[in-house]
């Protein structure tokens, strides 16, 4: 039947000390047998309120240990998550609801008043869960906490399939929200495909992999400091919780680098995900401004992915906790593992270099396979396990899911260039490529080159409109503390490292945040804030 997420929580729960923990959040701890008989009796409620194998559960809050209960309470239930981006208008998150055809929603109270706004026009929406800090929900909402003590708390006797759905709603760079789908058994199936490559002996069976956890006892303790509602943080978490670990998450409504590092201090994580320098440079400045204030030694291993991770900060990462690893991972929601770079003190690696991995190839635009050191550009191609496509668009499952020379790629439109040791350079996702008087400029292998100048901080890279190159080069930065723009000599510092086309010309600072709290490049944004400074009214 394939591995399915909630069988292996069946098997590995009662195995566990009870009382050792699963969620810490500020002073909460709810462990191991709290968390299972929490989730079971939420499984056990929300079947006997009509859901089905397959029915949808659509979970709307930030950071906190209700997500992940109710997470797991889908997965016993045989219900497919769908994130939803707690940012959102009640607008957008309505067509979160209506697309993903949700039959549960479970959602913290501080976003009551947009599902009641919404809920009138989500007739399929038959379960409404409430996650309360006091007790009081909306007259049409269970209270999570009564579903969650509402049986004996025993397991499920329900038969599963790997076949069972998982979504993540991916925003992209243009259009609405699309659900990547994946099986259970394919995404735990790419986990142990590492393992296996590495050498590492790994569970093939339920009976191997509970009586691998009874032997070695509680995982890791893991920090997910991204949302919960993205990937990264999402998939981070689910690792701790499938291998009998401990999830910390923070309590604050955006990321807070000095929370974070109270909170390393206080839980002692061995591993964390963050999202490049968007949470990386902060954590390094609030290091270096307080040495020895923050006890980060525990931390053995740190994940980024979603956007580049400067070589400066993970130097200075390191000079902190020498004896971390620092793994820096080339994905997108619906191609996992596409390249990766792993740094540690002993060993660094060039900043946006991956390696290709067995799965991976890159193909040129006529699908011929990229000859490593030719400098043809391609697009990074991953084989399978891959997801079944996404939800109810099949014209975009087609584009992105191909079949080459008998083979199906998830091909979700990254540019690079392969190096003559089968090493990649990034380059940026096609459809956010510049146009400029013929030439293609990716954002991303600029923006790099821009963060490099000791007076940024921060630099996204958008295209504006240009009646003699068809579209400028912009860059829109965020300055270092106490520094000033000397536009030419950035202009400058760029132009030695790449050609004069993908030279900004110009350069602006930006009067708005440049990134979402999960450390995605906004783009719209760092438009707007250009032509807002730069592109005068007709």
């Amino acid at each position: 039947m394939g591995w399915n997420f909630g069988d292996i929580l069946d098997a590995i729960e009662p195995v566990m000390p009870q009382d050792a923990p699963a969620f810490l959040h500020g002073d909460r701890v709810i462990t191991i047998g709290e968390a299972r008989q929490a989730t079971n009796n939420m499984a056990r409620a929300l079947i006997a309120r009509g859901a089905q194998p397959g029915d949808k559960i659509a979970i709307y809050m930030r950071n906190r240990p209700e997500y992940l209960m109710a997470l797991a309470a889908g997965f016993k239930s045989r219900m497919t998550h769908v994130n939803v981006n707690y940012r959102y208008t009640p607008e957008e998150v309505w067509y979160i609801f209506d697309n993903s055809d949700a039959q549960t929603v479970v959602y913290a109270s501080e976003f009551r008043d947009a599902v009641t706004e919404i809920r009138p026009r989500l007739p399929k929406v038959k379960t409404w869960v409430e996650v309360s800090s006091d007790g009081s929900v909306a007259p049409f909402a269970q209270r999570f906490e009564a579903l969650a003590s509402e049986g004996n708390g025993g397991p499920l006797d329900i038969q599963r399939s790997g076949e069972d759905q998982f979504f993540i709603y991916t925003g992209g760079t243009t259009g609405m929200p699309k659900g990547v789908m994946w099986t259970h058994h394919d995404l735990r199936e790419i986990t142990l495909e590492g393992q296996r490559r590495m050498g590492v002996a790994v569970p093939e069976t339920l009976e191997q992999l509970a009586a691998a956890h009874a032997a070695t006892g509680p995982g890791m303790r893991t920090l997910p400091a991204p949302p919960l509602m993205h990937g990264t943080g999402l998939l981070t978490a689910m690792g701790a919780m499938l291998s009998g670990g401990s999830v910390v998450t923070l309590e604050g409504e955006s990321f807070d680098a000095e929370e974070l590092l109270a909170a390393i201090h206080r839980h002692r994580p061995q591993s964390m995900a963050i999202v490049g320098d968007s949470f990386g440079r902060p954590m390094l400045n609030a290091l270096n401004a307080s040495p020895g204030k923050y006890d980060v030694s525990s931390v053995a291993a740190i994940v980024s992915s979603g956007v580049m991770w400067s070589l400066e900060v993970k130097r200075g990462l390191l000079e902190h906790m020498p004896n971390a690893m620092l793994n820096d991972g080339f994905s997108s929601s619906e191609a996992l593992g596409m390249g990766a770079s792993v740094m540690t003190k002993g060993g660094e690696v060039q900043t946006a270099k991956f390696v290709l991995g067995e799965r991976c190839k890159v193909f040129d635009e006529n699908d011929q396979e990229v000859v490593p050191g030719s400098g043809v550009s391609g697009m990074i191609a991953i084989k399978g396990p891959n997801p079944l496509g996404y939800y109810k668009d099949q014209a975009k499952t087609d584009r992105t899911f191909r079949t080459i020379n008998g083979e199906r790629y998830s091909i979700p439109g990254d540019w690079v260039t392969v190096e003559a040791d089968g090493s990649l350079t990034l380059l940026g996702r096609g459809n956010a490529c510049i146009n400029t008087a013929g030439e293609k400029v990716f954002p991303e292998e600029v923006e790099e080159t821009l963060k490099t100048h000791p007076a940024i901080e921060d630099a996204l890279v958008v295209g504006l409109p240009d009646e003699k190159w068809g579209q400028s080069v912009t860059g829109v930065v965020l300055l270092a503390p106490g520094a000033d723009l000397d536009e030419a000599a950035v202009r400058a510092h760029v132009r030695k490292s790449l050609a004069g086309y993908k030279t900004p010309k110009r350069i602006i600072v930006a009067d708005r945040p440049l990134r979402a709290a999960n450390g995605k490049a906004d783009y719209p944004a760092a438009k707007a804030a250009a032509e807002a400074q730069l592109v005068q009214p007709a």
